[in-house]
């Protein structure tokens, strides 16, 4: 494979496997929690989700953005392997981590959180009234996402340093807009008539099935680095 359709497909799929984590989704359920039935309400909160996705969007773009800056003044042009041995070591880490851990035990969708930051978030999305409230509430919750998705930023900002320097800015993009997908189908379903009930039931319903997807997915990029960019097949 081109090197550059490597590492490329390196930052797509962790893109996807951010796209699996349910933080985000949470989130926008909570932002319409209380608008069910009030159009008036619902519109408005049309707007806030629209500004949350937005704040996850650009948060993702610019942690990547600073992760792979960072790692080109370190290492510049090459990033070493033993770095990607260290990005795989971490990212089978995490693979482990979210079968274990990501999601409490029980029938309902609680994730990994402690407390304190859940009824945070609980609150503040409840509470949020205005489009930059949204937007922060956004990228709040992509920094939530941290310890699962620093893997994937690594690895992606590694791939990211060895592109031609027309390719960068578009693999951050690819990353970006990728991470974001599940949020925005999300809110075009309820725009087109789905409820919020629906969706979180189909959360609950197929909670297994997403923790299987996330782990999976963060095994097959392990081997995928392993393959294409460490041994080099």
């Amino acid at each position: 494979m081109s090197d550059i359709w490597v590492n490329i497909a390196v930052v797509a799929l962790a893109g996807f496997i951010h796209a699996t984590l349910q933080l985000g989704l949470g989130c926008v359920i909570l932002l319409y929690h209380g608008s069910v039935g009030r159009a008036h309400i619902r519109r408005k909160t049309n707007s806030l989700v629209s500004s949350f996705i937005s704040g996850v969007g650009l948060m993702s773009f610019l942690l990547l953005s600073a992760v792979a800056f960072i790692l080109l003044n370190i290492f510049g042009l090459f990033v070493p392997d033993y770095f990607l041995a260290v990005g795989v070591g971490m990212l089978a880490a995490t693979a482990v981590a979210t079968i274990l851990f990501y999601y409490r035990r029980g029938v309902g969708t609680e994730l990994w959180l402690p407390k304190p930051v859940a009824k945070f978030i609980d609150q503040r999305a409840k509470a949020t009234n205005n489009t930059s409230e949204a937007y922060l509430l956004g990228s709040f919750a992509c920094f939530g996402e941290l310890p699962f998705i620093l893997a994937l930023l690594l690895i992606s900002g590694a791939c990211i340093v060895e592109l031609p320097v027309e390719w960068q800015l578009l693999a951050v993009a690819i990353y970006a807009i990728i991470s974001i997908i599940p949020l925005v189908i999300f809110r075009f379903s309820v725009h087109t008539g789905k409820t919020v009930a629906d969706v979180q039931k189909w959360r609950m319903h197929f909670k297994r099935f997403l923790k299987i997807i996330s782990t999976v997915s963060y095994l097959a990029l392990t081997l995928f680095v392993i393959v294409y960019k460490i041994i080099e097949v």
